[in-house]
């Protein structure tokens, strides 16, 4: 390549990267003027609610111990009711989890 030709393609790039420049901060510059002009008026958000204070004591957790299993107080509890709250009529959280499938062995060819 000449010379010349190198020239002209960096005036090309030049002249084309500075009218960017220039339309992007138009239009910065006109996005500054309709924020100026306008009168926002901003949602005013109600006061968070206040709770009531739980009557369950509070429990602190169990000390942890090195190299142990990790404690967890209070235990969990699984998502059946006991019997007596069956009997009593309470519904199970979770719906009984499905039988698994079994299927004969794969014959080999």
């Amino acid at each position: 390549m000449n010379p010349d030709y190198d020239k002209r393609a960096y005036r090309i790039d030049m002249l084309l990267a500075s009218a960017m420049v220039a339309a992007g901060l138009a239009v910065f510059g006109v996005a500054l003027a309709e924020l100026s002009v306008r009168n926002p008026q901003l949602a005013q958000a109600t006061q968070p609610l206040q709770s009531s204070p739980t009557a369950a004591p509070n429990i602190a957790p169990a000390e942890s111990k090195p190299g142990g299993v990790r404690p967890t107080t209070p235990a969990p509890e699984p998502a059946t009711p006991d019997a007596q709250a069956q009997k009593d009529g309470v519904r199970p959280a979770l719906p009984p989890a499905p039988a698994e499938k079994t299927a004969a062995p794969i014959k080999a060819r």
